[in-house]
C-alpha cells in the first residue's frame, strides 16, 4: 500500500458528501459528483463560476439571508485561517429544470481552510449536508408536537447563529483594543545615538494578537551606553499583556537608576512578587557600552543572548544565568557577566517562541539559532530580523509569542 499512488483527485469525486472547493474569492475550482447531483447543476454550470452567481438568493423572498451568512462565514475562514461551522440554514434554490421557479431548500454546512506552507489560505472546502428532507418528514408527521419541535429546532439554530456573530463582533473589539494597547506599549524604538536596532513582535497564531512578551531600549547615563531587554510573562492575550506592560515598565526604570543589569533584575524581581500574574516571568537586561566595547548582562531565567561576531560566529551569552522572577531567594545578589565585543558584530535579544518547540532539546533550539545567524550575517538588522522569522517560525508549529531585538555594535 505505500508504494501505491493514491488520486487524490477520484478521492475527492468519490466522497459520499457533498464538497466543493472554492477559491478565497469565491470562485468554484472544484466540486464532487454528489455535490452536482443534489445542487442539480452541471460542472459546466459551476466550476470556474462565483459562487452567488450559481447560488443568488431567492429575490422573491425579501427575508432571504442565506447568501449574506454563507459570504459571512467564508470570509471568516479565509481572514482567521480557522474551520467555520454554520448553523442551520434556509437556503431556497432556483429549479434546474424549470428556470425562475424557487425551490425551499434547508442545508447544514461546514467550511475549512486548505492553506500552503506559508499558512496562507489558498483555497476553501465547502462541505455541505442537505437536510430538507428531514425537515420536510417532520413536518408531515402527525400531530402538533412533531411540528413544534421542528419550529424549535430551526428558531434555535437562527438564534444560535445570532449570538455567534455577536460574539464575533465583540471579539473583533477587543482585539482592535488590545493592538492599540499593545501598540502604545511596545512602539517602535527611535534611534539611540548612532544606533538602531531592528525589532519584531509577533504573537501565537492562536492568540488575540497580544501577548506577554515584551522589548525594551533606553539610553543609559554615560558617554555611550544603551540598555537592552526582552521578558516573557506566562500566558497570551489581554491579562499577559497587562501584566507584561507593568514589568518592562517597571524594569526600564529600574535600569537607568541601578548599578548594572543585575541590580536592575533584582529590582524587578522585588516589584514582580506584588503582581499577580508576574510569577515565573524571564527577563534578560544588557547594557552595551561603546565606549569599552562590552556587553553587560544578567539573566533571570532567560534563553541566553547571542552575539555574532563578524567571521560568522556565534557566541551565547550564558554566563550569568539564574531563576524566574519570584524563584530565587532575595538576600542572593543576582549574578552578572561581561563580554568584550568588536565593532560590526551583532547582538540579538529574543524570547522563547522564536526558538523552542515541543519534545525538542534545547541545545538543539539554540544550534539552529546559530545556524540561521551564521547564514544570514552579512544581513542589515532589519533583512536579519525578517530572515530569522522566516527559518525559524516555520520550522514546525509556533505555540508561542516572539519578540525579538537585533542591533549591530
Amino acid at each position: 500500500m505505500a508504494d501505491t499512488a493514491i488520486d487524490y483527485a477520484a478521492v475527492f469525486q468519490a466522497l459520499p458528501g457533498m464538497v466543493a472547493l472554492l477559491t478565497p474569492e469565491l470562485v468554484y475550482a472544484d466540486a464532487n459528483e454528489e455535490f452536482l447531483r443534489m445542487s442539480g447543476r452541471t460542472r459546466e454550470q459551476v466550476v470556474n463560476r462565483y459562487l452567488f452567481d450559481v447560488f443568488p438568493d431567492n429575490p422573491e423572498d425579501p427575508s432571504a439571508n442565506g447568501m449574506r451568512n454563507l459570504a459571512a462565514s467564508l470570509n471568516r475562514v479565509v481572514t482567521t485561517g480557522e474551520r467555520d461551522a454554520m448553523a442551520l440554514q434556509r437556503y431556497d434554490v432556483e429549479s434546474a429544470e424549470r428556470p425562475g421557479e424557487w425551490e425551499e431548500r434547508y442545508w447544514s454546512p461546514v467550511n475549512a481552510p486548505v492553506c500552503d506552507a506559508q499558512g496562507k489560505v489558498v483555497l476553501l472546502i465547502h462541505k455541505v449536508e442537505e437536510v430538507t428532507e428531514l425537515i420536510r418528514a417532520r413536518e408531515r408527521a402527525p400531530g402538533d408536537r412533531a411540528r413544534v419541535l421542528e419550529a424549535e429546532l430551526y428558531t434555535r439554530a437562527r438564534e444560535l447563529q445570532e449570538v455567534n456573530e455577536r460574539l464575533r463582533e465583540s471579539h473583533a473589539h477587543e482585539r482592535e483594543v488590545a493592538l492599540a494597547l499593545q501598540k502604545a506599549m511596545l512602539p517602535a524604538p527611535d534611534p539611540i545615538g548612532n544606533h538602531r536596532a531592528a525589532v519584531r513582535y509577533q504573537p501565537a497564531t492562536d492568540a488575540l494578537n497580544v501577548c506577554g512578551d515584551w522589548y525594551d531600549l533606553v539610553d543609559l547615563a554615560g558617554a555611550d551606553r544603551v540598555g537592552i531587554a526582552v521578558g516573557d510573562v506566562v500566558g497570551h492575550g489581554l491579562a499577559a499583556a497587562c501584566v507584561m506592560g507593568k514589568l518592562r515598565s517597571a524594569l526600564s526604570a529600574a535600569s537607568l537608576v541601578a548599578d548594572g543589569p543585575a541590580q536592575a533584575l533584582d529590582a524587578l524581581g522585588l516589584y514582580a512578587r506584588s503582581v499577580d500574574g508576574a510569577e515565573n516571568t524571564t527577563a534578560v537586561q544588557t547594557c552595551v557600552d561603546w565606549d569599552t566595547h562590552t556587553i553587560t548582562y544578567s539573566s533571570a531565567g532567560h534563553l541566553p543572548p547571542a552575539l555574532l561576531c563578524r567571521d560568522g560566529t556565534v557566541v551565547f551569552l550564558d554566563g550569568a544565568t539564574d531563576p524566574p522572577l519570584g524563584a530565587r531567594p532575595e538576600h542572593i545578589p543576582r549574578p552578572e557577566a561581561t563580554l568584550d565585543f568588536t565593532e560590526g558584530d551583532i547582538l540579538v535579544l529574543y524570547t522563547d517562541g522564536l526558538i523552542e518547540r515541543r519534545d525538542e532539546d534545547i541545545d538543539v533550539s539554540l544550534g539552529r539559532l546559530a545556524t540561521a545567524l551564521t547564514r544570514h550575517r552579512r544581513s542589515a538588522p532589519e533583512l536579519l530580523a525578517d530572515a530569522l522569522l522566516l527559518d525559524l517560525l516555520h520550522h514546525g508549529r509556533v505555540t508561542d509569542d516572539t519578540a525579538l531585538v537585533i542591533l549591530r555594535l
